[in-house]
């Protein structure tokens, strides 16, 4: 009888994906551990829903009790080369690699729901148990795990999956199966004694190897988090406005990366290196516009502009004042808080006092007037 995980590698690479494995789901594991020591002690931030949904993270039987095989499916989104240098233009934003082309939730969804009903087909024919349940990101399933027990990587020192084939450019679906599928060997560590993605971290958000402090991570304050960022990460942040490829790109294992095959994954133009200027012009349509069927859309335009001038404001350049200037205007007062942060940097003292003095007397947003009052000015981008 023939190996029915080599007909369904060859439907999944019929489909666009790079890699199918598959892995045990019911047999114990520690996975479920470690993230309850990351939540308990508070490094998830304000993703509230981690707390909540912990029970159902712990394990993928906790999802459902009848999961007895996890089909681990991996969509390389690599662009073939380097991306750091880009943001050497202080005045470009600078966009993640993974969120330059469309959103890879509906890539992947639609291309896991295919495959599903083609396993179910195929395992009702073989008379195996044929109930299969579909997952990406966005589900309580810790895919990261299952990868690496199913050996398309391994978890490196950055909490990332990674890869010998791919480097750090893998997206992760998942198909649980009631149906016992002989398991492929887990992938092994090989990170060796490198440390070069931890020392690569502008915000140090990594407290130990294969620990991550979500709350120092610019992923995590450009994405996750709604409100106004500490101040002692946003110069940090230099140009980056969504995302942060920088504990990725410096992998070695990235020598071994290809580009990617699937289209939509291709980064648009438009996303790469984006002026800040034009950026910082967007109202809420024009946003909308430019970031559809984008993961970028789904932190709306407030939070969006909040990063752009925090770059604006490490960029340096003169000519990003008038930007700047005019989004004191805005109707968010997270945009406005952002604006003054901005300005604190790119005027001198004397001209930064002006606009404070002549701003304050009708800003009646609490949060806008801490802004003003807290953060003293400096030559020319220096300091902040």
């Amino acid at each position: 009888m023939s190996d029915p995980r080599d007909i369904l590698r060859a439907k999944a690479a019929d489909l666009g994906f790079d890699v199918c494995r598959f892995a045990s789901a019911s047999e114990p594991w520690t996975a479920g551990e470690r993230l309850a020591h990351f939540v308990e002690a508070g490094r998830h931030g304000d993703m509230g829903w981690m707390e909540t949904t912990l029970e159902r993270r712990a394990h993928p039987t906790a999802m459902w009790q009848g999961a007895r095989t996890a089909m681990v499916l991996g969509m390389n989104y690599g662009s073939g080369r380097d991306p750091l240098p880009e943001m050497e233009d202080r005045s470009a934003a600078y966009i993640s690699v993974y969120a330059r082309g469309d959103d890879y939730h509906e890539v992947i969804k639609g291309r896991l729901k295919t495959l599903a009903g083609q396993v179910a087909a195929r395992l009702g024919a073989a008379h195996l148990p044929s109930e299969v349940k579909v997952f990406v990101d966005t589900a309580p399933l810790m895919e990261k795990p299952l990868a690496q027990r199913a050996g398309l990587g391994w978890q490196g020192k950055h909490t990332n999956l990674l890869s010998r084939e791919h480097g750090n450019w893998l997206f992760l679906g998942v198909i649980l199966t009631a149906a016992e599928i002989e398991a492929d060997a887990p992938e092994a560590e090989h990170c060796g004694s490198c440390t070069a993605c931890l020392t690569a971290c502008p915000t140090n958000a990594f407290p130990a190897p294969f620990q991550l402090d979500a709350r120092r991570c610019l992923s995590y304050l450009t994405i996750e988090h709604a409100g106004p960022w500490p101040v002692e990460f946003r110069a940090a942040a230099g140009s980056r406005i969504y995302g942060c490829d920088d504990c990725l790109a410096v992998c070695p294992w990235n020598k071994f990366a290809e580009t990617a095959r699937e289209a939509r994954l291709t980064a648009r133009e438009a996303l790469v290196s984006p002026r800040l200027a034009d950026l910082a012009a967007l109202d809420d349509a024009a946003f909308r516009a430019l970031f559809s069927k984008s993961p970028i859309k789904r932190i709306g335009r407030d939070r969006f502009m909040r990063n752009v001038l925090y770059a604006i404001g490490n960029s340096g350049d003169a000519a990003l004042v008038d930007s700047a200037m005019r989004l004191l205007n805005d109707p968010s007062p997270l945009v406005r808080g952002a604006a003054v942060w901005a300005l604190s940097r790119l005027l001198d003292p004397d001209a930064f006092e002006g606009v404070r003095d002549l701003r304050l007397a009708g800003e009646d947003d609490k949060g806008v007037r801490s802004e003003w009052h807290h953060h003293s000015p400096s030559p020319a981008g220096e300091g902040g």
